[in-house]
């Protein structure tokens, strides 16, 4: 059994919605998982400034955030984050400043890692956002897993091979059907976390 740390960033639930699939597909296979949400930076009067921002950051007060102890723990990731401008929120490069005492030492060489987006628009960053995020993690020495093409899924879903992604509504709403994808690349992962780590 690997352990595998489904670490989101979602401000209206969207990217709650895709890592939530991701770890019950996770538990499937057989994975020692965790459900950790990035800590929200964001001051509350932008929070409170959005009905959706607020009822989705309410509605997840108790989901455990995600801390360096878990990116110490896992053996491998499932991210799912927003774009913002064709990057990851801040919130989500706060954390993975917050490894550098970890990647100093080595100890995130060889985790493995996907990831998954959304974004208002159908071409609003989704490939440049998981991109970014893999930059960070060729620094880490991490093994990047993308689904590519290796399942009909992908396809049904859009066609991205960095990574599932959808289109959302400015209330959080997924537009595509991409829970198969979310699936199949979550397990993906593990099964080559599990080839490495075993």
């Amino acid at each position: 059994m690997a352990k595998i740390a489904v670490i989101y960033y979602s401000s209206t639930g969207a990217n709650y919605q895709l890592a939530q699939w991701a770890e019950e597909a996770l538990k499937e296979a057989g994975a020692e998982v965790k459900l950790l949400k990035v800590r929200e930076t964001a001051p509350m009067k932008a929070i409170e400034s959005n009905p959706s921002w607020k009822k989705h950051y309410e509605e997840t007060k108790d989901v455990p955030e995600a801390s360096t102890e878990d990116l110490d723990w896992a053996d491998g990731f499932v991210f799912s984050v927003p774009t913002r401008f064709g990057n990851v929120p801040a919130q989500v490069k706060q954390l993975l400043d917050e490894a550098g005492g970890l990647w100093a030492q080595g100890k995130l060489v060889n985790k493995v890692v996907t990831a998954m987006t959304s974004a208002q628009n159908p071409h609003g960053g989704q490939e440049q956002t998981l991109t970014a995020l893999y930059t960070s993690m060729f620094h880490w020495g991490a093994i990047v897993v993308t689904p590519g093409y290796s399942a009909e899924e992908i396809f049904a879903a859009g066609g991205n091979p960095y990574g599932t992604s959808s289109t959302v509504d400015g209330e959080g709403n997924l537009q595509d059907d991409v829970e198969k994808a979310v699936k199949h690349q979550a397990k993906r992962a593990y099964t080559i976390t599990k080839q490495i780590h075993s």
